[in-house]
């Protein structure tokens, strides 16, 4: 009897080490998210760069996953956060573009947050670095679920010193600057929120990268006997670039490879803090960034390569980023997925690992547990991804092999070289056709197959019918039933003090 019972019992253990699933289920995880700003596809050693080393980053993809295919909603700042926190397509949730000091709008109260989803299951949040989803108070971290938040507002470009606004300074001193002060704002709950740093100078940035870590790790370590998410939204490697003492002039690489070893640096004190309280089996840490480089700022960005194009466009080099997911003893270590799947997918499948129920409304993430613990028959659940940018422009739809574009304009340096200095140089526009690309034998997008795969040009169309229907497509001028509205300010809203020059 006792021999039945013990193979019985072992038999059970079995079947949950083969079903990982089932074992994350049953130990749900703390989160970090790690989010760096215009990081390149090519930007870090396990996606292909060699001018400078990313040791700590190297590590998590030996220990961990490495996604090759994974995108967010759109190819700029505010509208990819939207995405990633709510697990929306930016345009479902009204945020476009890249909100600034001078806006009105930002995340819709309405809104539940990845953080507000943790909260619900007992979970200490925390964000530190960018926001850049509304800077006034009603829109603050500390408003969509967040239990403390340290950081900036929105890009760390938007400031006097712009080198648009230098330039313009240059030749006339007394010309105006449509940027103003950048704060650094310091906000609980439970407090409110203070201004930390009025206006944040070049000697502050190059500690940022720096702060920011060590309030996250000082986080994980107040919460070693308690569930935790943090967002770590770094403002890196977002120009202008600024680095430490510790790792200027570090990579041999220029400043771009300073920085980028900083960010690496980070990753590492994440990883070591989260060992240091014993969370290393149970806790899930994945690194990405919200959307491809800044190819006209040159040196001071980084690659795509070998995909097409960057940052504001929706060709695969401004929206499909480098990904590592990282949780000891439930991501396979070491392994890799080339299925598709998206920042969106995050809230819906986080909500799964921690037991927490999903909100009412729509949403557009899928659960890609399967694809994070490498089932072995695991596919993309995307039978088609909507790529929106600007004004709501419909500009391609895709599933896991193809990707239909539509022709609309976009920019491009046409191969030529970007800016040195800091200092970026003008983009042309180009207009593209309709095309079909396929994406497993040509991730470049250089060979349009449109009459090669009409079933599938048929299958991609209907598609696109869907989300236009539903989320609207500028490009035909059509509004979609689903678009729920951003937050706005009224008279009666408390508004962020700034200081404008």
């Amino acid at each position: 009897m006792l021999i039945r019972v013990l193979f019985a019992f072992s038999s059970v253990l079995m079947g949950l080490a083969a079903t990982p699933l089932l074992a994350a289920d049953a130990d749900p995880p703390n989160i970090v998210v790690i989010f760096i700003d215009d990081m390149g596809y090519a930007d870090i050693n396990p996606f292909g760069a060699t001018a400078y080393q990313t040791p700590n980053l190297n590590r998590m993809a030996k220990e961990g996953r490495v996604f090759r295919d994974f995108v967010v909603s759109s190819a700029v700042c505010s509208a990819s956060r939207s995405a990633l926190l709510t697990g929306c397509y930016h345009t479902r949730v009204g945020i476009r573009g890249a909100l600034g000091p001078k806006s009105n709008i930002g995340l819709n109260p309405d809104e539940t947050t990845l953080a507000e989803l943790c909260r619900s299951q007992g979970y200490a949040t925390a964000a530190f670095g960018k926001w850049h989803l509304g800077h006034h108070p009603k829109f603050l971290p500390t408003q969509h679920g967040f239990d403390e938040f340290y950081g900036i507002p929105y890009s760390n470009d938007m400031w006097p010193l712009h080198p648009a606004s230098v330039a313009k300074r240059a030749l006339d001193p007394k010309a105006p600057i449509p940027w103003a002060a950048l704060p650094m704002i310091e906000a609980t709950a439970k407090d409110g929120f203070r201004i930390a740093n009025a206006d944040i100078q070049p000697k502050d940035q190059e500690q940022m990268t720096k702060q920011f870590t060590q309030r996250a790790v000082n986080f994980i370590k107040r919460n070693a006997d308690h569930p935790f998410f943090v967002y770590l939204p770094h403002p890196m490697v977002h120009v202008p670039l600024y680095a430490s003492e510790d790792f200027r002039g570090k990579s041999g690489a220029g400043i771009f490879g300073d920085v980028v070893m900083e960010v690496d640096w980070s990753v590492g004190q994440i990883l070591n803090a989260v060992e240091d309280i014993g969370a290393e089996r149970n806790t899930l840490v994945i690194f990405t960034s919200d959307n491809g480089p800044w190819l006209s700022y040159g040196q001071h960005a980084g690659s795509s390569q070998p995909l097409r194009e960057g940052k504001g466009t929706m060709f695969e080099g401004g929206y499909r980023e480098p990904t590592v997911m990282w949780w000891k003893g439930k991501i396979p270590a070491g392994t890799e997925c080339d299925q598709l799947c998206s920042t969106i997918d995050l809230v819906p499948t986080i909500a799964k690992l921690i037991g927490a129920e999903l909100p009412n409304h729509q949403i557009d993430g899928k659960d890609i547990r399967s694809l994070m613990f490498g089932d072995a028959d695991a596919a993309s659940p995307h039978e088609a991804f909507y790529c929106y940018y600007g004004g709501g422009q419909l500009q391609a739809v895709r599933n896991d092999r193809f990707k239909l574009v539509f022709p609309h304009s976009y920019r491009t340096l046409n191969g030529n070289p970007g800016g040195i200095q800091g200092l970026p140089v003008s983009y042309k526009q180009a207009k593209v056709e309709l095309s079909l690309f396929d994406l497993d034998n040509d991730v470049s997008e250089t060979k349009n197959v449109i009459k090669d795969h009409p079933q599938v040009v048929k299958q991609l169309m209907t598609a696109a019918e869907t989300a236009r229907a539903d989320l609207g497509d500028s490009l035909q001028k059509r509004k979609g039933s689903g678009i729920r509205p951003a937050g706005k300010m009224t008279d009666k809203d408390e508004r962020l003090p700034l200081l404008w020059r």
